[in-house]
């Protein structure tokens, strides 16, 4: 359970005012003594993750935030981790002080519905603010109610969880007929990390074994020899971003081929979304301010993708000098009116909601947003080419290129 990686997570975030009993109605769920409680307010500062098996749901992050009307010195700061905390949410629980509903608890229904997300309400402290109906009745610190109010929890969560969580979308596994050939070109350099592939390899490779399909790896020095040594064609060819040139190149036309990256397009966000984000590229001007946003907070190497090669070929492209700035992690400017484009890595850290999210931020300001893989693909001019498995996003494309 500890090896999901987050963003396969579902992520449940518990909300409410100033010393509700959120933290304490966490570790009544969990069984642990994740968050400190206390009666003092403001005690729970940054949000506080916590990762759980929750069967049958199975792998959840729980997302303890900081009560509304903290009135302490460092309040407003706690509060705006809280608001961000809602880019991350799947699931928002509202924690009341039995059933009241105030001022408070109304901001945090209206923003949920607002977002379109679901949302629990658990009437705590049930043994002083008795209260029925709309909601779960808690008395968080009765250790001897876990069983009961965990069932409780389960069955309301099972009603309104995400139909994308539920039913996982395939990353490449419908591309491609039960046991036909898939080939995999994955470059072996200096962000790999030393004994393993990269996470999208590596979910790439077992949702293609999860649908009967045959997995071939190979680097790119070996691709051309591996398409000789094949008694069939492939049914589909996935590279690197970084070799999307080299792939294109070397592929039959008849091969549909794409990326890991815009496989993640799809998985993680909206790929016509970020295909007509692409479009802005050839718009890009002198002085104007790129964004990059990478999930990853990793150090950068000499010749890192997001900080080094793409604003190369962005300039090369382009011909402009741009002003290029960069975020990493749940990092992600709650102003973006400045910018003339966005380009999102493929997000394999971050979870769905969190990608739909920063895509719909841009396009609620009319700001480009793109990713890495369509970005890098659009620049080395292969873009139409790697996108013939998805024939909505080709059309698109297709319908942008004819009107500009």
């Amino acid at each position: 359970m500890e090896k999901t990686p987050k963003s396969l997570r579902l992520h449940i975030a518990l909300m409410g005012r100033v010393n509700s009993g959120k933290s304490s109605f966490l570790n009544l769920i969990t069984g642990q003594d994740i968050s400190i409680t206390s009666e003092q307010e403001g005690t729970t500062t940054d949000v506080v993750e916590k990762n759980q098996e929750l069967l049958p749901l199975g792998p959840v992050t729980w997302l303890d935030t900081a009560g509304l009307g903290d009135a302490t010195e460092l309040g407003e700061k706690r509060l705006a981790k809280t608001a961000a905390a809602f880019d991350r949410s799947d699931i928002v629980i509202l924690v009341c002080e039995g059933n009241k509903i105030g001022e408070y608890e109304e901001k945090i229904i209206a923003e949920a519905a607002e977002r379109k997300l679901p949302l629990i309400k658990i009437f705590n402290k049930a043994d002083m603010y008795p209260s029925e109906g709309g909601g779960i009745s808690v008395v968080s610190t009765d250790k001897g109610s876990r069983d009961k109010i965990l069932n409780q929890l389960k069955a309301e969560l099972i009603k309104v969880c995400p139909e994308d969580f539920i039913n996982t979308p395939a990353v490449l596994g419908d591309l491609a007929p039960e046991h036909s050939q898939i080939v995999m070109i994955v470059p072996i350099d200096f962000e790999a990390p030393k004994g393993r592939l990269i996470m999208p390899q590596v979910q790439a490779v077992r949702d293609g074994l999860d649908h009967n399909q045959i997995v071939t790896v190979v680097k790119e020095n070996d691709y051309v020899r591996a398409l000789e040594n094949m008694k069939t064609q492939p049914a589909l060819v996935v590279c690197d971003s970084q070799v999307v040139d080299f792939m294109v190149e070397k592929t039959p036309k008849n091969i549909p081929c794409t990326t890991f990256s815009i496989l993640f397009a799809r998985l993680k966000g909206d790929i016509i979304k970020l295909v007509e984000g692409a479009a802005a590229i050839s718009r890009l001007q002198d002085g104007d301010k790129v964004l990059i946003a990478e999930s990853c907070t990793h150090h950068a190497v000499e010749d890192d993708i997001g900080r080094v090669k793409i604003p190369r070929w962005l300039t090369a492209k382009t011909g402009k000098k741009l002003e290029i700035n960069h975020v990493a992690g749940h990092d992600f400017p709650a102003d973006l009116a400045d910018y003339k484009l966005v380009v999102q890595c493929g997000g394999c850290m971050h979870n769905r909601r969190e990608i739909l999210s920063r895509i719909n931020k841009c396009e609620s300001l009319n700001v480009p947003i793109t990713n890495y893989g369509v970005c890098i693909s659009e620049l080395k001019g292969v873009l139409e080419r790697v996108l013939q498995p998805f024939p909505q996003a080709l059309k698109k494309y297709q319908t942008m290129k004819k009107a500009a």
